[in-house]
């Protein structure tokens, strides 16, 4: 886990980010990611907020539910930001199971009086339009409940299925220094309401 201070100073509030590799800096040199960039957007435009990236390669959606609440005990967030579920599609892991990880982290959160930002994700087209259709719905569903905004697809400004090489690592999983920036541009709209 890293600590990326967007701002310091004993008043701060917290923003706890819990992903995967994708907001983990996989494959990148520290500061590229897009949470980094977050940090540093939020400390230029004066928001008071400290930045606490939870994220680790190949975590589960199990995984992070696990840990959020040792990370809400010791953070005590006023904003969350999930952005897991990838991985449960890479290992074939039950879609009910995701949606009921991710419905409890968001219960979790809430109760500790975090606002929550869920980022969606999509899978690749081998794994077939049902599947792809089904994996896409349960971002959709956590989104129903109360107080949750949503993200549908964080990758949506760079997979081009026909241009892959151009934003993503050579594994064409994981986004390049050069998506980073499109990554935030997607996401920020819905962290500024967020603040709001």
């Amino acid at each position: 886990m890293r600590q990326v201070q967007a701002q310091p100073g004993a008043g701060a509030a917290r923003m706890l980010i819990v992903g995967d590799s994708i907001s983990a800096e996989y494959g990148l040199a520290r500061g590229q990611g897009w949470v980094a960039l977050l940090a540093e957007r939020l400390r230029q435009q004066g928001h008071a907020i400290e930045v606490i990236n939870a994220s680790i390669s190949g975590e589960t959606t199990a995984g992070g539910r696990s840990r959020l609440p040792a990370l809400l005990k010791a953070h005590q967030p006023a904003y969350i930001i999930i952005e897991l579920g990838g991985n449960d599609a890479l290992r074939g892991l039950p879609l009910t199971s995701t949606r009921e990880n991710l419905e409890a982290m968001v219960e979790a959160a809430q109760a500790a009086s975090a606002h929550v930002l869920l980022l969606g994700m999509q899978v690749p087209p081998n794994y077939g339009a049902q599947y792809s259709r089904d994996f896409a719905q349960v971002f959709e569903d956590v989104a129903q409940l109360p107080g949750v905004a949503l993200v549908p697809f964080m990758l949506e400004a760079i997979a081009d299925p026909a241009d892959l090489q151009r934003y993503f690592q050579p594994d064409r999983i994981h986004p390049n220094a050069s998506a980073q920036p499109l990554i935030l541009e997607t996401v920020w709209p819905a962290i500024e309401a967020m603040l709001q």
